[in-house]
């Protein structure tokens, strides 16, 4: 794994530990994409354990031949050893405010693109409310600009799993696996077979195995406070943006939902603003963009190729 790099910064008269990688060309030398990691991603991107290899990379839709890449850790995420155990006082804003004073810190005034999907997304929405000149092209993927009420529904459930289960990060990832993915995905994909070594159906299986894996991962103070991140999108200034803004949804996302995102493309061109809006169509649910690379790939190529 790729050396993490660390920075200072000072936010509200207290200073914050930022880490993050590059990858691609050095920095200062081509354009940079800052790509914005969702609840259980970190700064790695692409490279040997990269999260999303098949869209970042040599020759990759965003090639890394061409430009640099740049991406922080949300500072309590733990992949960088920083655990933040009063999560509540954490907002989307605060995390998009450091972000932003890391890269003052790091001296880059000016990004090609901020791309982020879903919790990334919604940090990227609101940093480009909050200084808008900074970047040309904005990409919320699966993401919008304020959660939904069945968002914050889900995180309650969510926080009431990891403070009250005695096994609280394995517990809260099968059922947050429920809303990542949908009932005809799970039906195309198991169809009720069973797993003859286990004895359970072979859904059940699948979803005890993520559960563990993220629980060999990730600790508990870190889902607490990524999951309460979620509850906090609320970027209302969207009048403020000045960037080109690529809407990408899922048309099955039971999460951050395509009409959803349909009222931000319809709320942005009313403002006038340089907007597209895209879709993916996926019988998957949420975790599409993690998985519908092709589709994902033929959407954003044109704006990282210099055709759009």
């Amino acid at each position: 794994m790729k050396p993490l790099h660390h920075i200072s910064v000072n936010h509200n008269n207290k200073t914050f530990q930022l880490s993050y990688e590059t990858f691609g060309k050095a920095l200062y030398t081509a354009p940079i994409v800052l790509v914005n990691h969702a609840l259980t991603g970190n700064s790695t991107v692409c490279g040997e354990q990269g999260w999303w290899n098949d869209l970042i990379g040599n020759g990759k839709a965003i090639d890394t031949n061409k430009y640099t890449v740049l991406a922080f850790n949300i500072p309590g995420n733990g992949f960088d050893g920083v655990l933040v155990e009063d999560y509540k006082n954490t907002t989307v804003t605060q995390v998009a405010n450091l972000f932003l004073l890391g890269l003052k810190a790091l001296k880059i005034d000016r990004l090609f693109a901020i791309i982020g999907g879903s919790l990334g997304g919604g940090i990227a929405w609101q940093m480009a409310t909050l200084q808008p000149e900074l970047t040309t092209h904005l990409i919320p993927v699966a993401s919008h600009h304020i959660s939904s009420d069945w968002i914050i529904a889900n995180t309650l459930i969510q926080e009431q799993i990891l403070l009250n289960s005695t096994n609280p990060v394995h517990d809260a990832r099968l059922h947050a696996m429920l809303c990542y993915r949908t009932p005809k995905s799970f039906q195309a994909r198991f169809n009720r077979t069973v797993n003859q070594d286990l004895k359970i159906y072979n859904v059940e299986s699948w979803l005890l195995h993520h559960g563990k894996k993220l629980q060999d991962r990730f600790q508990k103070s870190a889902y607490l406070l990524m999951n309460h991140l979620l509850k906090t999108i609320a970027v209302e200034n969207l009048e403020a943006i000045q960037a080109q803004i690529t809407l990408i949804s899922v048309d099955t996302d039971l999460f951050f939902t395509a009409d959803d995102i349909k009222d931000s493309y319809q709320t942005l061109n009313k403002l006038n603003k340089k907007v597209s809006y895209h879709e993916i169509t996926s019988i998957h649910g949420h975790d599409a963009f993690l998985i519908e690379y092709e589709q994902l790939k033929t959407i954003i190529a044109p704006i990282f190729n210099g055709s759009n």
